[in-house]
């Protein structure tokens, strides 16, 4: 999981067929449709007895699908996994609009964040396995008092346990020891991310294996090259070769970079540095 670079001039206007002004008129009116249904039926949509309709055209267009993954390079929000070449991937609400759950056990909760249905800033492209297998309605709070239950009150005073991919810095919560995700400094946030949505399952973790294990040959390489001095430029160019390699695989559009990041400032940087 790395931080996502998102704001909201990137929403694509193209999804209404018209201009941005009147694509962002439309979406308040959604959204105002949502809010004037709950506060007619709130207490039914408690009692899940009335539901939502949701324009899922306003959320999971294609031209919407096809911004989050340009925007993401076509990795998973949570697991950073290359996506595109495997699944369709799904259209991700960080705060499920219909209901949540606070436990994985729990009963679904009603409503969910409807008001939000349609935010730029709670939609990510993501994994199927990550997002219907493992968050699916979860959304835990550190402390549940401070769950925001209609649309008068502001997301931003809960107390949320998972890492947003904009708003929160992944890096200061996760780390990577060899292919495994760890929480760093024992972060309460980092073990919720990771065991929640799965970071750690064992088919991901054999994926970074592979990966990692190609990476470290790379940084083995350079130690063959001794500094001879009428190899040296030979030697010079093959490792700033092999060096710009490890670098790309650092890069927020590789697969897995946050690993590879996390190993550099662990244990890679050295290395380079002396090589």
């Amino acid at each position: 999981m790395i931080r996502i670079a998102k704001t909201s001039e990137d929403r694509p206007s193209i999804t209404f067929q018209r201009g941005a002004k009147e694509g962002q008129d439309k979406l308040i009116e959604a959204t105002n449709e949502l809010k004037a249904f709950y506060i007619s039926h709130s207490e039914d949509i408690k009692a899940n007895e009335k539901k939502f309709e949701f324009k899922s055209e306003l959320y999971a267009d294609p031209e919407i699908k096809a911004q989050l993954k340009k925007l993401q390079y076509n990795k998973c929000c949570f697991c950073e996994a290359k996506v595109v070449h495997v699944s369709h991937g799904d259209v991700e609400h960080f705060r499920p609009k219909a209901a949540y759950k606070q436990l994985e056990t729990d009963d679904y909760s009603y409503p969910g964040y409807y008001w939000l249905a349609y935010d730029w800033d709670n939609l990510f492209f993501s994994c199927q396995l990550c997002n219907q297998r493992h968050k699916k309605n979860l959304f835990p709070l550190l402390d549940e008092s401070t769950r925001v239950l209609d649309h008068d009150g502001d997301v931003w005073t809960e107390a949320y346990l998972f890492l947003h991919p904009v708003f929160d810095k992944p890096e200061e919560h996760i780390i990577f020891v060899e292919e495994i995700p760890k929480p760093l400094e024992d972060s309460v946030r980092g073990a919720a991310t990771i065991e929640s949505l799965g970071l750690a399952r064992m088919a991901l973790n054999e994926d970074r294996r592979i990966q990692l294990k190609n990476f470290l040959v790379l940084l083995d390489l350079i130690s063959l090259y001794p500094d001879t001095p009428e190899l040296k430029p030979h030697h010079d160019a093959a490792k700033n070769f092999i060096k710009e390699n490890i670098f790309e695989k650092m890069k927020p559009e590789s697969e897995y970079s946050l690993m590879f990041q996390s190993l550099y400032n662990s244990r890679i940087k050295a290395v380079l540095e002396n090589a």
